[in-house]
C-alpha cells in the first residue's frame, strides 16, 4: 500500500493498514513450520536442510549412492544383524533404534544404504540430519508420524561436544519424552565413538577422588554414556587384517571388469596403497580399486590406439 493511499484513509484504518504491514515483515523472519515433501514417492531418500529464514525443508536425494548388501564383504555378523533389525522394521514388526561404530572406513555407511536399496520397494524411506540440526527431530518425526511408509532418521559420523543442544533432543527421540515412540519412525546413527560424548581421564579421577567440587562425580560419567544407552542395537566394526582387504579389493576390482590375472597382479600396490593410508579398510580398498581400474583401462585404451595408428600405417603401405 502507497503513502498517497494511506493519507486516503481514516486514522484507524491508517492503524490497522501499519499494523498488517509490520505483521507482515515479522513473519518473514520467524521460524516457519517443516515444510513437508510434496510427494513421498519422488525419492527413496531425504535431506533435511534449515534455510536462512528458519524454515526447513525435506530435499529430495535424486541419485542415491548404488549399494548393494552383496557389495559388502567382511563384515557378515553386521550384515545379518542390520537386515534383520531393518526387515523387522518394515514389516510392522517390534526393531530397535541403531548405533554402528567402529574403525573408519569399514562399512558403517555403505550398509545403511544398502538396507535402504534392499528394502525401498517394502517401503522403507530414510531421512538424513546434520547434527546441527538435530534439534528440529521432534519437528520432523511429526510430519511422517501418519504416513503408511517406514522411516529411518540417518545421522552420519555422529559426536557430540558437552553443552551442545543436538545431544538433549536425540535423547528425547530415542527414549524419553513425554510422547510415546512412533512406530514408523527409527534412528540409525554412525560414529567412530562408542559413547558419542568425549571422555577424559580426569572424569575418572574425579569418580575417585572426588575433585572439582562434583558432588557425585560418577553420574557425570553416566551422563556422558547415557545417550549411547538409549540405541537398542549396537553394532560394532573392525579394522580389516591383510587377507580380508585383499578380498575386498579383489571384489571391487571384479565389479569394475578388471581380469583376474590383473587382480593377482595388484595385490602388492594395494598393500602399498594400504600401508600410505594408514588403513585396512573397505573404503581404502574401494579407492584403490577405483584407480587401479582407471589405469588399466586407460592401458587398454592406449593399447588400441596403438594398434589402431598401426593399422592405418598397414593400409597406407598396401596402397
Amino acid at each position: 500500500m502507497t503513502d498517497s493511499t494511506l493519507s486516503a484513509l481514516s486514522p484507524l484504518e491508517r492503524l490497522v493498514a501499519r499494523a498488517e504491514q509490520l505483521m507482515q515483515r515479522i513473519e518473514t523472519v520467524l521460524p516457519q513450520p517443516l515444510q513437508a515433501p510434496v510427494s513421498w514417492d519422488d525419492a527413496i531418500a531425504w535431506r533435511y536442510r534449515k534455510r536462512a529464514n528458519g524454515c526447513g525443508v525435506l530435499e529430495p536425494v535424486r541419485h542415491v549412492g548404488a549399494m548393494q548388501l552383496s557389495d559388502l564383504q567382511n563384515v557378515d555378523v553386521q550384515k545379518d544383524k542390520i537386515a534383520r533389525n531393518t526387515e523387522q522394521f518394515v514389516q510392522g514388526r517390534t526393531a530397535n533404534n541403531v548405533l554402528l561404530t567402529g574403525a573408519r572406513g569399514t562399512g558403517k555407511s555403505s550398509l545403511i544404504r544398502a538396507c535402504l536399496h534392499a528394502y525401498a520397494p517394502q517401503g522403507l524411506r530414510l531421512i538424513e540430519v546434520d547434527k546441527a540440526d538435530l534439534t528440529d527431530l521432534p519437528d520432523i518425526v511429526d510430519v511422517v508420524a501418519g504416513r503408511p511408509e517406514k522411516f529411518v532418521i540417518y545421522c552420519d559420523d555422529l559426536s557430540f561436544e558437552e553443552g551442545e543442544p543436538g545431544y538433549k533432543a536425540m535423547k528425547s527421540i530415542l527414549d524419553g519424552s513425554v510422547s510415546a515412540a512412533t512406530p514408523n519412525v527409527l534412528v540409525y546413527a554412525t560414529s567412530n565413538r562408542r559413547h558419542l560424548l568425549p571422555e577424559y581421564m580426569i572424569d575418572n579421577l574425579a569418580q575417585s577422588k572426588g575433585e572439582n567440587g562434583e558432588i557425585h562425580p560418577g553420574e557425570v560419567v553416566e551422563e556422558k554414556i547415557s545417550l549411547s544407552e538409549r540405541f537398542g542395537l549396537w553394532v560394532s566394526f573392525y579394522p580389516f587384517s591383510q587377507d580380508e582387504y585383499l578380498r575386498v579389493v579383489a571384489q571391487w576390482l571384479s565389479a569394475l571388469g578388471v581380469s583376474a590375472e590383473e587382480i593377482e597382479a595388484s595385490r602388492p600396490e594395494a598393500l602399498v596403497w594400504a600401508l600410505e593410508r594408514g588403513s585396512r579398510s573397505g573404503r581404502v580398498a574401494h579407492q584403490f580399486a577405483r584407480d587401479w581400474a582407471g589405469r588399466a583401462q586407460r592401458a587398454v585404451e592406449g593399447r588400441q590406439r596403438i594398434a589402431d595408428v598401426d593399422g592405418l600405417s598397414e593400409e597406407a603401405e598396401t596402397d
